[in-house]
Parts: C-alpha cells; sequence; structure tokens
C-alpha cells in the first residue's frame, strides 16, 4: 500500500504535490510528458528525495523521513546500476547483502533468484560480457531478491528492443503476480501494459491525475 498525504515538493522549477493512494498489490502505471515529475514521484516513495510537507505511508507505516534501505520498497532503474568489477552472482548479492559475506543459505537464494529470471547459466560472467537484455535481469533480480512489497520501476526496458522489452515485460508480470507485489512502473510507453496494470495515473506540472487505459495510450 502506498498512501502520499498532500505531499509537497518544493522543486525550484515546478513546485510539485501529489494525493495519492495505491492499494495493496494494485500494479500501476505512471505516465507524463518529460519534466512533469513521474521520476521525482517513485524517488519521493523510495527515499531518495525527501518532502518539503506532507506524509508517505507504505505498507501502512509512516515512511516520510525514511532512509532508503529502511523502507519497504525496491527500486528498479532505467539504467541497471551494475558494478562492472563484480559477476552476475555478486551483483544479484548486492541486494541481500552489500559486503557480499553470504553463507549457504543466501548463496541458494542468489541461486533461486537468478533462476526466476533466466540467468542460471551466467553467474560468473561479467556485465560487460551480458547483453542489454541480460544486465536488466541481473538488475531486477536484485530488486527481486531484496523481498519488498513494493516495486517501483523507472522506465526500466526503455532501451531494449521491441521484442526483448515484450519479453521482460511478460516476465516481470510472471514475477509481481507470484510474489503479490504492489507495483509503479513509469513508462512512455502505456499502450504495453494494457491488461498488465489495474490503473494509470498522468502526472503533468507535478500534479497526478487518475486516467483510463484507452484515455493514456
Amino acid at each position: 500500500m502506498i498512501r502520499l498525504n498532500k505531499l509537497k515538493f518544493d522543486y525550484p522549477e515546478m513546485p510539485m504535490a501529489f494525493d495519492l493512494h495505491i492499494n495493496q498489490q494494485e500494479r500501476v502505471a505512471i505516465v507524463g510528458p518529460s519534466g512533469a515529475g513521474k521520476s521525482t514521484l517513485l524517488n519521493l516513495i523510495a527515499g531518495f528525495e525527501f518532502a518539503d510537507s506532507g506524509d508517505i505511508w507504505l505498507n501502512n507505516e509512516k515512511h516520510t523521513q525514511t532512509a532508503p534501505h529502511l523502507r519497504p520498497v525496491s527500486m528498479l532503474f532505467q539504467e541497471n546500476n551494475l558494478f562492472t568489477h563484480l559477476n552476475v552472482q555478486q551483483n544479484i548479492a548486492l541486494g541481500l547483502k552489500p559486503n557480499l559475506k553470504l553463507d549457504g543459505a543466501e548463496l541458494r537464494q542468489v541461486e533461486e533468484v537468478a533462476n526466476a529470471v533466466g540467468l542460471k547459466e551466467l553467474l560468473f560472467r561479467l556485465p560487460t560480457e551480458l547483453s542489454g537484455g541480460q544486465k536488466q535481469r541481473v538488475a531486477l533480480a536484485r530488486c527481486l531478491l531484496r523481498d519488498k512489497p513494493i516495486l517501483l520501476l523507472d522506465e526500466p526496458f526503455s532501451a531494449l528492443d521491441p521484442a526483448l522489452r515484450l519479453e521482460m515485460l511478460n516476465l516481470l508480470q510472471q514475477l509481481w503476480l507470484e510474489k503479490q507485489l504492489t507495483v509503479v512502473i513509469v513508462t512512455h510507453q502505456p499502450n504495453e501494459l494494457i491488461g498488465r496494470v489495474d490503473r494509470i495515473i498522468k502526472i503533468e506540472q507535478g500534479q497526478a491525475m487518475g486516467l483510463d487505459s484507452e484515455d493514456a495510450v
């Protein structure tokens, strides 16, 4: 569950205000022009930006000023943010323990999530040896390993070709249904999400408005 109560962020070029409620296990797409405040909205929920006033409630707990790592949230960015000197297994394991000191049970968790996203045979490759789609799978696996109930996605597949985007969206949908996640995904191509999300919200000039699916395409 995500609830933003009279949340205000005084961005100098465009002050933003969000009143928003997303139910538990609801899947919501965020659309709108570049610079409208879509990424800022996700950053406020995740804790990478802090609001000037108002409240943020996540899974019935107040998280207005909580540090990002303490929030029940994982976030997948457009850039996969992999460490080039770490292999696939290590990059995924960062979602569990930043010091990478994993015991046997934790290593099995890494292997299980890698298998879920189709990376079981690539665990010891470096990011430079992966395709764009494989890199995004690593980043997605790292998010899933954190096992948080809320998943935020900021145009995660925009750099991929249409066929690979569809493949990744199918995988993502399968995983969010299995894990019963609350999902918020920013996209410039909402037509790809018709039938996958429950609701589409449009952001304009730092304000949120609800849309029917057909109106957003």
